[in-house]
């Protein structure tokens, strides 16, 4: 029979396994790695990063939410900046700007809190979507923001994406011409003669075929929002991994967003006056794509 304590004794207490915390003013670091170009990130943790994970290692999300959903990066690379203007690599997943009443961090916001130590502003020129990734242009004054805003609205600027659309192209290049009217978060296709549509308008040109897939080089004539997702979508090519325009997209297990990466911008310095050019690389996982789609076709265009 197991022996009880007497009354008034204190039972004795195993000692807990489990290592001791440290203090909350104590953290951990990982080794950091050297950047070859000047990058920063969120001291946040990512909403991914703190979910529970299954054993298969996916999070386990809601049955109502996207089972791929990858823990997309918050570090952004600097390719340009002086006094005016700050150009940045932003990955796939980071809002361009912040979204009203929320805490999600934004190109914005981390560039804004990179410049604060050193007095200086970021300015949002124009945006891109928040699954696509590449240039994303800043100024630092009000007077260089309204002289490059005025370029933008102009359609002066060069702009070229990088897209990988459904299905071979039959045209090598082509200009296509669609008019689109917004309805809350989604470009709605209409016609030349409804009198609230507005005019989209963009060049491809071929750069590889595919089996069913084709890589395109993209560049916008205008500048509505998710206007290259919905043109080619219209075209029934709608891009890989787009689930807004095309929902079976979902389950394209080679990406886990849309493909689509802005690479190259051109435009004025709105002090000096002298053109600006600027190349993105491509991200990791859309050369992954890229990379598994040439080897399930050897045969390239």
């Amino acid at each position: 029979m197991k022996k009880l304590p007497r009354k008034g004794q204190r039972r004795p207490v195993k000692p807990d396994p489990t290592p001791t915390r440290p203090a909350s003013n104590q953290r951990a670091f990982s080794k950091p790695t050297s950047p070859k170009r000047s990058q920063f990130e969120s001291p946040s943790r990512s909403r991914n990063e703190s979910q529970k994970r299954s054993p298969t290692g996916s999070p386990n999300l809601p049955p109502n939410e996207d089972q791929r959903r990858p823990a997309f990066s918050r570090i952004l690379v600097v390719l340009y900046e002086d006094d005016a203007v700050v150009v940045l690599d932003k990955p796939a997943g980071l809002l361009s700007v912040p979204i009203k009443g929320s805490e999600t961090p934004s190109a914005l916001t981390l560039l804004a809190a990179k410049l604060k130590p050193k007095r200086e502003r970021a300015l949002i020129v124009h945006r891109i979507d928040r699954f696509a990734s590449g240039i994303l242009v800043f100024a630092k004054t009000n007077p260089d923001r309204n002289s490059l805003v005025k370029q933008f609205l102009a359609h002066t600027p060069v702009r070229h994406y990088l897209a990988v659309v459904r299905g071979r192209l039959d045209a090598q290049s082509e200009t296509i011409v669609h008019y689109f009217r917004r309805e809350g978060m989604y470009q709605l296709l209409r016609s030349a003669k409804d009198p609230s549509a507005t005019r989209a308008e963009l060049r491809y040109k071929v750069e590889r075929l595919f089996a069913n897939a084709s890589l395109v080089r993209v560049e916008l004539v205008t500048g509505l929002q998710n206007q290259i997702r919905a043109q080619f979508s219209a075209l029934g090519h709608p891009l890989v991994g787009d689930r807004k325009y095309r929902h079976a997209e979902s389950s394209e297990p080679l990406i886990a967003r849309v493909a689509l990466h802005a690479a190259h911008i051109e435009f004025v310095h709105p002090r000096t006056g002298k053109n600006i050019t600027i190349d993105c690389k491509l991200p990791n996982d859309f050369q992954h794509l890229v990379r598994e789609l040439s080897r399930s076709d050897p045969k390239r265009a």
